[in-house]
């Protein structure tokens, strides 16, 4: 295995909060399994923010040559919508708003889910296991742990008990007596204790997502379904966890209790928790009215938006920050990200278009060092890019001063292992040639002249001549003028 020659990898384990060193149970093997989507609506930008970071994550342990299998799972069914044990289900909640069938709403937004991720360039998980598709490991676990004496069923409902398992608690650092107001459940009627959870409810008649099960017709609960395919995919004891900070209490915590009364050994190894997007300050969600989905962040067809924004550029300004820091969203930090990405991709055309010289070599060693220490701190992206800005700048210099390094190819190949393999950024010309794009944004920067003196004859040439092969043009609401090529 290729591993990082400048420093060991270190990560910041959720159940220890500590940074630990990486090793993994079986090398080279890694099992890393993260918490999908919900699908009961279009992915927003906090999604963004927690896929990105655990696709870094992923592209990275696969540069240092691990082999990991990457699972992440799509809830279909049985998360209701307090997070807790009562209410409705999502999905079928959302299914009575859309006058569907709670299947079509799992499909619908788990291609739109797919869409936006496949846009922000994240790689597609090596197994997306369903929570539909699995019934059978979850009744299986259900069973098991009733028969290990950590659950119990009253009435066609089997409920977790909470009592059972002393470690409960040891994730969150949050014991049941002291949760808050919001995620503990009041006292069920079948229920022992108010802090026990469900891991199977019994459906009325009008439910219709339900299945046969030992105990009657009716659906898992949220957090079983975690606990089985994690395990079904990596075994019963693997490496990372990887979610949201806001489901380490009680999804997570959940998890580990099951899983660990069912088979009697630890769970997990490493827990892994990305923090969360805010909008000047404050938690973005639909409660709140002020989620912003992705498609409306690459469309621009949003009220709280001025513009639209290509993915790229989203999944630059989120890799600006690490993944364990709170993220604040505004569009000036977007535009700001725009710009650094342009410049990024400016050097590095530079060099693309250059030939190897006779001037002084670039210490790729100490490049790819630097680099690396970065990401070796438990994935500092930020501190990353920031390395690649200062080394960027100084092989422009060279380049620009007439000493281009002649060593300049097997920089080029760095940097296409670390910009585009590891960071998950696009080429540089991808869907458009360069020159293609900067005589347009000339155009663009002529017309716009144009406009400001009132000559509205040759900015309406400019733009209909350009619509005429092709090349369509958008004024953004915040003076910005885009275009895109029409194919």
């Amino acid at each position: 295995m290729a591993n990082s020659e400048s420093s060991p990898l270190y990560l910041y384990n959720s159940l220890s909060r500590q940074k630990e060193l990486f090793e993994p149970i079986n090398p080279p093997f890694v099992g890393l399994y993260v918490c999908g989507p919900t699908v009961y609506g279009d992915a927003h930008l906090g999604h963004a923010k927690s896929y990105v970071s655990f696709d870094l994550i992923l592209r990275y342990l696969r540069y240092l040559g691990y082999n990991v299998r990457y699972v992440q799972n799509i809830t279909d069914v049985g998360h209701l919508v307090d997070d807790a044990e009562e209410g409705e289900d999502k999905l079928s909640k959302q299914a009575r708003i859309e006058k569907v069938q709670p299947m079509e709403i799992a499909e619908k937004y788990t291609f739109t889910y797919f869409r936006d991720m496949d846009a922000l360039n994240v790689l597609r998980p090596d197994i997306a296991p369903r929570a539909s598709g699995h019934i059978p490991e979850q009744i299986a676990m259900v069973k098991k742990l009733i028969e290990n004496g950590h659950a119990y069923e009253v009435n066609g409902n089997v409920y977790f008990d909470v009592s059972s398992d002393p470690g409960y608690g040891k994730l969150s650092g949050r014991k049941t007596e002291d949760a808050e107001a919001g995620t503990r459940v009041q006292t069920a009627s079948d229920k022992r204790n108010p802090e026990d959870f469900a891991l199977w409810k019994k459906a009325d008649d009008g439910h219709i997502m339900k299945w046969d099960s030992p105990w009657g017709e009716g659906y898992p609960g949220w957090h079983i379904e975690c606990s089985a395919m994690s395990t079904k995919y990596l075994g019963e004891s693997f490496d990372i966890h990887g979610g949201g900070l806001e489901n380490q209490f009680p999804h997570h915590e959940c998890e580990i209790a099951q899983a660990e009364c069912a088979h009697d050994k630890d769970f997990v190894k490493y827990w892994l928790h990305n923090n969360m997007v805010t909008l000047e300050g404050q938690k973005m969600g639909k409660s709140l009215g002020n989620a912003i989905n992705l498609h409306e962040f690459f469309t621009g067809n949003h009220k709280l938006l001025t513009g639209s924004w290509s993915p790229e550029v989203i999944r630059f300004f989120l890799l600006q920050s690490h993944y364990r820091s709170t993220t604040d969203f505004s569009e000036s930090a977007l535009a700001g990200a725009e710009t650094g990405l342009k410049n990024l991709h400016s050097m590095i055309s530079l060099i693309e278009k250059s030939e190897a010289g006779d001037g002084s070599d670039i210490d790729i060693k100490s490049f790819k060092n630097a680099f690396e220490t970065a990401m070796n701190d438990d994935f500092n992206s930020a501190q990353a890019i920031a390395v690649l800005f200062e080394k960027l700048k100084e092989i422009r210099k060279q380049i620009n001063e007439g000493d281009t390094p002649s060593n300049l190819d097997a920089v080029k190949i760095f940097l296409h292992t670390v910009v585009e393999e590891v960071l998950g950024l696009q080429p540089i010309a991808e869907t458009q040639d360069s020159k293609t794009e900067e005589l347009v944004n000339l155009l663009i920067e002529i017309r716009s002249e144009a406009r400001q003196k009132k000559d509205f004859a040759t900015s309406d040439k400019i733009r209909d001549d350009l619509a005429e092969i092709g090349i369509l043009l958008k004024d953004e609401k915040n003076g910005k003028t885009t275009f895109e090529i029409d194919h």
